[in-house]
């Protein structure tokens, strides 16, 4: 346990403009010192100088929401050479019974990192922060490149006849390029000009929602091949499925093992047994981006690898079900695929 090796625990519970500490000691866990500083440059080296006075001994960092709120306290530490950990935020139920506040807060960060059996690195390296904004930006230019997408066949069913015996055949590359060169017509009538007006405003949309997801597809896939470009190598995975893979995992012995990355991936099956029937089912936990990504590559694999269409039909003929095959499959795929991240020879980092 932690509680053997330091001296001193730190517990940070971080905020958008205000994060506060709490410094307590091991192994007991008696709070020593607490206090609040900004969320700014200057307020790290108050929280550094914070600590120097309160925790002369081996000591080490529990933060919660290393990744977000407190990215950038995590960074500056880690480049004054600190030891951060990163910790969970406490479940809604616990925060209901037992009330919520920065002070206890940070103390629980803290005790919690105390009691950690194995510790849990933040996410690191610049690389894998811009994956991950970059992944974010995609995510949203997809999104509103479908709703746009819905919203213009929309439209077109209830345009007027004219206009929709022109679209409704179209494939969908050539009905965005025909949508987006409409011009305004004094021919048309109010109601026909407003619709060629919404399908020409809704095309447009498209074809920038388009061209941005390629752009920022394009950059995700020189990040991929400079940090693990071996994963692109693996059949079924793409850029992004790559990218997602590296953000979840981020760096060397982030995640200690393979079955805790299965975990994280929420692959690791669980017991669903009941009376004579013995079953696993799949976890609902998890990183939900991470097992998409995963699930991503079963699809593809199940209808163009052979291989995996031979082990689902070995496993059904087996008395096993399509859905408990394709779930071995996955804790298979993390398995190797952790390995592959965790042998890769980064470009850079």
């Amino acid at each position: 346990m932690l509680a053997e090796k330091v001296d001193y625990v730190i517990g940070v519970d971080t905020h958008r403009d205000q994060h506060t500490l709490a410094v307590i000691a091991a192994p007991a866990g008696a709070v020593v010192a607490q206090t609040a500083v900004r969320a700014s440059a200057r307020g790290y080296a108050d929280a550094l100088r914070f600590a120097a006075r309160h925790a002369q001994g081996a000591c080490v960092w529990a933060i919660e929401g290393a990744g977000h709120y407190g990215a950038g306290l995590t960074r500056y530490l880690a480049e004054h050479g600190e030891t951060v950990l990163e910790v969970g935020r406490h479940a809604r139920v616990e925060r209901r019974l037992r009330g919520k506040d920065d002070p206890l807060d940070a103390i629980r960060a803290a005790r919690s990192g105390l009691a950690a059996e194995t510790l849990s690195l933040p996410r690191a390296g610049q690389r894998q922060e811009a994956l991950r904004v970059l992944l974010l930006a995609r995510r949203s230019a997809v999104d509103v490149r479908r709703v746009a997408l819905v919203q213009l066949r929309s439209v077109i069913v209830t345009a007027p006849e004219s206009l929709r015996e022109e679209l409704r055949r179209l494939s969908v590359t050539k009905l965005v390029q025909r949508c987006s060169r409409f011009r305004r017509s004094g021919s048309r009538t109010p109601d026909e000009l407003a619709v060629v007006l919404a399908l020409r405003s809704l095309a447009r949309r498209i074809e920038a929602a388009t061209e941005e997801t390629d752009e920022l597809e394009r950059e995700i896939r020189q990040h991929v091949r400079a940090l693990v470009p071996e994963l692109l190598d693996e059949a079924g995975v793409g850029p992004i499925v790559a990218a997602q893979l590296i953000v979840s995992w981020s760096h060397k012995d982030r995640v200690r093992s393979e079955a805790a990355f299965a975990r994280l991936a929420g692959v690791a099956p669980l017991p669903a047994s009941s009376g004579q029937t013995i079953r696993h089912r799949l976890s609902r936990g998890g990183d939900r981006q991470l097992n998409r990504a995963l699930h991503t590559v079963i699809l593809h694999r199940r209808q163009h690898d052979a291989a995996t269409r031979n082990y689902i039909a070995r496993r059904v003929a087996e008395g096993k079900t399509t859905r408990e095959a394709t779930r071995v499959l996955k804790r298979y795929l993390a398995r190797h695929l952790y390995r592959v991240m965790q042998n890769a020879t980064p470009l850079t980092t």
